[in-house]
């Protein structure tokens, strides 16, 4: 499996708009709110060329240069959402609607992108697109895990989260937060503020298994996933799991014991040759500069010890199309499934296959 950094803000186009985008946290009012902006008022009439959408999108995604306007208008007006519109996941859309919208071309990657969302269209019926920014694999995985648990794992108790910290301390003094993750008023250090996060993974994830069903858990991971520092904060403790996990595995080697094979890829990189090096050269970049490479992609699996089973529809009809992060598990660990079209933005499938028939020019090999 060859190792991708998942750059979809800061390294491709659409810089400016992801920058302004990807942190943006929910509105503060449950009712709708319209302001009216005079065109010769300059930026703020600029900024409306930047849609809701754009939010779900990968850079690659998003229109290059200046956006035109239709004709000019004396007033124009701005609605902004209700809290529960501004989820960091869009709403279920037909997959192979999607496929067909998104992907039109008659180029080699279009047709093969589409017979990737066919074979997908066979176990799953709707596909919902994640806010495209460098967190988004944490966020669709950790999506996914609170949308399907029914028990809390063993691993997960207080004890474990307090022995953690106290391990990493030493490492974590200067940890990175996003701006929408502040320390509370006090003498609140980093060390404190993970912990803090580290109870709230704990608190959300108990909440979604005393759930008593999978509408409830989909309700309330609507409401947690809103883009504010209660889901930031969750996608940070999600980073500390996966350098727990990242500083055990290291100690193991260092012993002469077993480990997975990834945890040698892992640590044969140059700027990642132990677990400080690789919190400053790669974790710490996640959400901010980058996203997380495959290889990584296995140690949050570790992390969360859960399969994570990605389909990736740029490898349709290989042997690679479905792959495993990690591949060693799959019969004892739960599984989330994700969906992605290049190994840089995922997305989340969902629902039944709808039955829906395939095209002909789809089926053909």
């Amino acid at each position: 499996v060859k190792c991708k950094r998942a750059m979809t803000g800061d390294e491709t186009g659409g810089e400016e708009v992801q920058k302004r985008e990807a942190h943006q946290g929910p509105s503060t009012s449950a009712d709708l709110e319209v302001l009216q902006v005079r065109e010769e008022d300059g930026p703020a009439g600029e900024d409306l060329g930047v849609s809701e959408e754009d939010l779900y999108r990968g850079a690659e995604e998003l229109p290059q240069g200046p956006v035109k306007h239709a004709g000019p208008e004396p007033l124009l007006e701005i609605t902004l959402p209700k809290v529960e519109d501004r989820c960091s996941l869009e709403p279920m859309v037909d997959i192979m609607s999607y496929s067909e919208r998104e992907w039109k071309g008659n180029t080699a990657k279009s047709t093969l992108i589409r017979k990737g969302y066919t074979e997908l269209s066979q176990r799953f019926g709707s596909l919902r697109r994640v806010r495209g920014d460098n967190y988004c694999a944490l966020r669709a995985t950790l999506f996914q895990v609170l949308s399907t648990s029914t028990q809390l794992p063993d691993w997960l108790q207080d004890e474990h989260i307090s022995t953690w910290l106290e391990e990493l301390e030493s490492l974590i003094g200067q940890w990175m937060f996003p701006s929408e993750c502040r320390q509370r008023e006090g003498s609140e250090d980093a060390a404190q503020q993970l912990k803090r996060y580290m109870e709230l993974l704990q608190n959300r994830w108990q909440a979604a298994v005393g759930c008593s069903s999978a509408e409830e858990r989909q309700r309330l991971c609507e409401r947690v996933f809103q883009g504010g520092e209660e889901e930031l904060g969750l996608l940070e403790a999600l980073k500390l799991l996966m350098l727990g996990r990242a500083v055990e595995l290291h100690t193991t080697m260092q012993e002469g014991g077993d480990v997975p094979v990834f945890c040698w890829l892992l640590y044969a990189r140059d700027s990642s040759d132990c677990p400080r090096s690789f919190l400053s050269n790669h974790l710490s970049q996640v959400g901010f500069s980058g996203g997380l490479e495959q290889v990584e992609m296995f140690l949050l699996g570790y992390a969360l010890q859960c399969t994570i089973q990605v389909y990736r529809l740029y490898m349709a009809h290989t042997e690679e199309f479905v792959t495993y992060f990690p591949d060693d598990h799959k019969e004892d660990w739960p599984c989330v499934c994700l969906v992605t079209e290049d190994d840089r933005h995922y997305n989340v499938p969902v629902g039944q296959p709808n039955g829906l028939q395939v095209p002909e020019d789809l089926n053909a090999s």
